[in-house]
């Protein structure tokens, strides 16, 4: 993680999965994909209902402790075939990263995904991150947070919340993951919008009152 640039620059972080993009529609492919491969039995719909944590978390419910790190390769090898041609981009993704652009900024994906494939997420959809940082879950994310100097981190799950707070940054949260709007409130959110076509209106608001302060 390097080429940062003043850390009083804006820089704003995002998570991928149910923040940027929706990917339940490819991750459920990759799992209905790996239980085919594994002859394991895995409830894909269940499983795209709790996306945010390590893969590792999800798996332990499916699979032997001692097969978790092997099924993990298997899955995250046999992900590009499955799961990115299906993978959407959410409502207002593209124009909260621009929102960040237009007003001098940088953006950031810090993601707890296998990081190139996350990274091949952005690039067929087009969305153009200044940075991406993955393999980092919860509190964990605040690492790259604060290497990049992010002042705000916008994501979907209590765990995100957790990161933004860890690092001193904003914790902005979109109910559009797995956990309600009420749930990321009591977990700290100092925002909830309810998706991210809110967020460029949010985020003038906030570089004015910077401004102003």
């Amino acid at each position: 993680m390097a080429g940062m640039s003043s850390h009083s620059a804006l820089t704003v972080g995002f998570d991928l999965d149910m923040t940027l993009i929706d990917s339940r529609p490819g991750i459920k492919a990759a799992y209905e994909a790996l239980s085919a491969r594994t002859g394991t039995y895995i409830d894909s719909d269940l499983a795209i209902t709790r996306l945010g944590p390590p893969l590792e978390q999800e798996l332990v419910h499916w699979f032997p402790d001692e097969r978790v790190e092997e099924i993990g390769e298997l899955y995250r090898e046999i992900y590009p075939e499955y799961a990115i041609a299906p993978t959407l981009a959410m409502k207002g993704a593209r124009e909260a990263i621009e929102a960040v652009r237009r007003a001098g900024g940088r953006a950031i994906v810090v993601t707890a995904k296998h990081e190139p494939n996350a990274k091949l997420h952005l690039s067929h959809l087009g969305i153009e991150a200044d940075a991406v940082i993955g393999w980092l879950w919860a509190e964990a994310k605040a690492e790259a947070l604060r290497e990049y100097g992010a002042t705000v981190y916008v994501g979907d799950h209590t765990g995100d919340v957790r990161g933004a707070r860890t690092a001193g940054a904003l914790s902005v949260a979109v109910a559009t993951g797995p956990c309600a709007a009420d749930e990321l409130l009591t977990a700290g959110a100092d925002v909830v919008l309810d998706d991210l076509t809110a967020f460029p209106v949010w985020l003038s608001g906030y570089i004015g009152d910077r401004t102003a302060g």
